[in-house]
């Protein structure tokens, strides 16, 4: 098997993973997962298509990951991973999609608006 690439987007993060062949070891900016996400809910959120599929210790993946919070990285790094799966083998594909990790979350954040403190946020209104 070559090396299969998929990328996965959340909020501002963006995820770029290389699948290979391997022994489950999955590598973040040069980083372990344990170092990169030292909290065991966002590991659980990473390891999440992998363990569904049972393939955890199958694949060897390696990330770069830029932008956005720990938790928009996490996701985006889900859906890189349940891609790169869905590449390796179509069949997974419906598992994958009811489990509810091929589709891509659109909510971002809403852009601040001239004349305002934030994006819906009025200034106080006064009558008089």
């Amino acid at each position: 098997m070559e090396k299969i690439n998929a990328v996965g987007r959340r909020k501002a993060a963006i995820a770029r993973v290389f699948v290979t062949e391997g022994n489950g070891e999955i590598t973040i900016n040069k980083r372990s997962l344990e170092v990169y996400f030292p909290s065991s809910i966002l590991q659980f959120i990473v390891k999440q298509p992998l363990n569904l599929l049972e393939v955890a210790e199958k694949y060897n993946i390696n990330v770069n990951l830029c932008g956005g919070g720990y938790k928009g990285q996490a996701e985006a790094l889900r859906l890189a991973i349940a891609r790169a799966l869905v590449k390796i083998n179509a069949d997974d594909k419906a598992a994958l999609r009811a489990a509810g990790f091929v589709t891509r979350d659109p909510r971002a954040v809403e852009r601040k608006k001239p004349g305002r403190p934030k994006a819906r946020k009025r200034f106080q209104f006064s009558k008089r």
